[in-house]
């Protein structure tokens, strides 16, 4: 109740933010549920089941950033005097914000199994089946009505429980996460960091996760590679993509993960690295001030970043291997419904979870611009330094992800 009356306190912004990751949970609870209508309707293929239902970690991967993104932007998770008087402290807010986050994920996935039923042409007969026939025949003749059966594994009865055990998987998981994420923010006073009014004199530290990432895209890459060459050998060529779920083994989907996992994970490094490069040599006021703002603000949106290199890795992937050179296998390549839904899922919360880190690093940096335009400094120079950290940032990722998708598309271009 405490969180339903929260939420009438919210922003515009923050519900647009909310009904977003909710749009986004129904449409990876969609996923899932046709992975699991393909599995149900071609139980002789167990690998092209496996590799749909990896396939559907990418969107699900994307929705949980999506709705940590929001919570740390939330209004409602900050600590307040009036929430501390009805006992919802810092420790309990963790519990409120994935209560909250639980409950519009478990909206949007509600929403998605009427969708799917109708689509799948089995709507009807649940309907029918519950209320006793008296408004199952109603719904045969509504529009789209079993548009997709072929698609979603019509014609077999659907386990219920594991139904609702794969749309259980996005609350869950978005819930899981987004109370960690306000555990973090909700730390004690004593510990917490407050923004500089001026630039420190010591440079930040460099993050931790670069070697790491580094290590994580390299095994991805080794593993794809080695899949690729196994699933040529047992399975014929490969075909083109994108396409099917299942038009490639499980072991390169699972590479494909790692690599983006490597990426996201290097992402607060490469910002980091983007500093030092600004920083390089004898700086002047504008290369120092851009490239000590990008170390100093690398942790808060290196990981949004790191999402939308491992999206542009995958994109150009997808161009690399559908352009002029010829790819395993032949035919016209054509991306399916399921395929376009995961990918705009996946864009989509790419490119929020941007610019909420892009509004959050504004905000942070408002008390420090504030002191440097006291100390005379003009705001041209402010905004010139701003344009320099995109340029920066947009060649150094843009760089990493082009050498990323070379080294993926190897494999699986002749």
């Amino acid at each position: 109740m405490l969180a339903l009356r929260l939420v009438r306190t919210f922003r515009p912004s923050a519900l647009a933010r909310r009904a977003l990751v909710a749009c986004t949970a129904g449409a990876v609870g969609f996923l899932l549920l046709s992975a699991l209508g393909h599995a149900v309707a071609h139980p002789e293929r167990p690998g092209a089941a496996t590799a749909r239902l990896l396939w559907c970690a990418v969107p699900l991967a994307a929705c949980t950033h999506l709705a940590v993104t929001a919570v740390r932007s939330d209004p409602g998770v900050r600590p307040r005097a009036a929430l501390d008087a009805v006992g919802v402290g810092p420790a309990r807010l963790p519990l409120l914000a994935a209560l909250t986050t639980g409950l519009y994920c478990a909206l949007g996935c509600a929403l998605a199994l009427p969708v799917f039923l109708h689509l799948r042409g089995g709507l009807a007969g649940v309907l029918g089946g519950l209320l006793g026939g008296t408004s199952g025949g109603a719904l045969e003749g509504m529009p789209l009505a079993g548009a997709a059966g072929e698609l979603l594994g019509a014609g077999q009865p659907l386990p219920r429980a594991a139904a609702l055990t794969l749309l259980a998987v996005p609350p869950l998981a978005a819930a899981g996460a987004s109370a960690a994420a306000a555990r973090m923010r909700t730390a004690p006073r004593g510990h917490r960091v407050e923004p500089p009014a001026v630039l420190p004199h010591r440079p930040p530290p460099a993050p931790a996760g670069l070697p790491w990432g580094v290590a994580v895209t390299a095994a991805g890459l080794a593993l794809e590679s080695y899949a690729a060459e196994r699933f040529v050998a047992s399975a014929g060529p490969l075909a083109q993509l994108p396409g099917p779920p299942d038009a490639l083994g499980p072991g390169v989907v699972a590479g494909w993960l790692l690599i983006a996992s490597g990426l996201v994970l290097a992402g607060p490094g490469l910002v980091h690295l983007c500093g030092l490069l600004l920083a390089v040599g004898r700086p002047g006021v504008l290369r120092l001030l851009a490239g000590r703002v990008l170390r100093e603000e690398a942790p808060r949106v290196g990981h949004p970043v790191g999402v939308l290199c491992a999206v542009a890795a995958g994109a150009l992937t997808a161009v690399r291997l559908h352009g002029p050179g010829t790819v395993l296998g032949g035919g016209e390549a054509s991306v399916g419904p399921l395929a376009a839904l995961g990918a705009a899922v996946v864009v989509v919360c790419a490119v929020a979870g941007a610019l909420s880190a892009a509004s959050e690093f504004r905000a942070a940096r408002a008390p420090a611009n504030d002191g440097l335009r006291r100390l005379g400094v003009p705001n041209r120079l402010l905004r010139t330094a701003a344009a320099l950290r995109v340029a920066a940032l947009l060649g150094v990722l843009g760089s990493a992800a082009w050498l990323v998708a070379e080294l993926a598309s190897m494999p699986l271009v002749r």
